[in-house]
């Protein structure tokens, strides 16, 4: 999606994305009913936000103040705590692999739900955002654009697919759900080789749920 002036994201985590006379705000709000910890990964080339990861209870928000250009993605890691073992910060999903809540330039581990953002370079230049599932699905994510011009309209998906999950996908006791290329990692399943095109890729079962 775009849009032309300056914004804010919200997260179920919902996110709000507020464009303003003076750049773009991204907003991260857990309307969920439990704790979860937002991961963030700046694009290579883009600063960090202040914080790569963080803790955000049921209720909370958190904004950031992009820079002009900026990109990234945004998650949210949940189950969360310290291994009775390692003493390491883990996470049931999401995790981004650091050992603490700070995810450190790492990436979250499928299946996560996964918001996406370029901020424009100026005025006339666009923003995007997106909610992927290219990755799987954890948690219940939407994106709502507040103030700015154009048609920006909220994206994302506010329903717990993890109640929707094929057996085969599901991990765990219903936590998160893989994509069928995550799972499996065949052509059919990762819309490759002979299965490249729309027509080909979308006549598997697993693609189409």
């Amino acid at each position: 999606m775009y849009y032309q002036s300056p914004f804010s994201i919200l997260l179920f985590l919902y996110l709000l994305f507020f464009k303003g006379a003076f750049g773009a705000t991204i907003t991260l709000l857990n309307k969920c009913d439990y704790t979860v910890w937002p991961g963030v990964l700046p694009n290579a080339g883009s600063p960090d936000l202040g914080s790569t990861g963080f803790e955000l209870s049921s209720g909370e928000s958190r904004s950031f103040l992009p820079a002009a250009g900026w990109s990234g993605r945004m998650w949210a890691r949940t189950r969360c705590g310290q291994d009775p073992i390692s003493g390491q910060f883990v996470c049931l999903t999401g995790d981004c692999g650091s050992g603490q809540v700070e995810c450190t330039g790492s990436g979250a581990t499928p299946p996560a739900t996964l918001a996406e953002f370029t901020i424009g370079q100026g005025p006339t230049n666009n923003d995007f955002y997106d909610v992927s599932l290219v990755d799987g699905f954890n948690i219940p994510m939407v994106i709502e654009s507040v103030g700015g011009s154009g048609l920006c309209l909220p994206t994302g998906c506010a329903s717990d697919l993890n109640q929707q999950c094929p057996n085969e996908l599901r991990v765990g006791e219903g936590d998160a759900c893989n994509s069928a290329c995550g799972a499996f990692g065949t052509p059919e399943y990762c819309c490759s080789g002979t299965y490249a095109s729309p027509n080909t890729s979308s006549k598997n079962r697993l693609n189409r749920q």
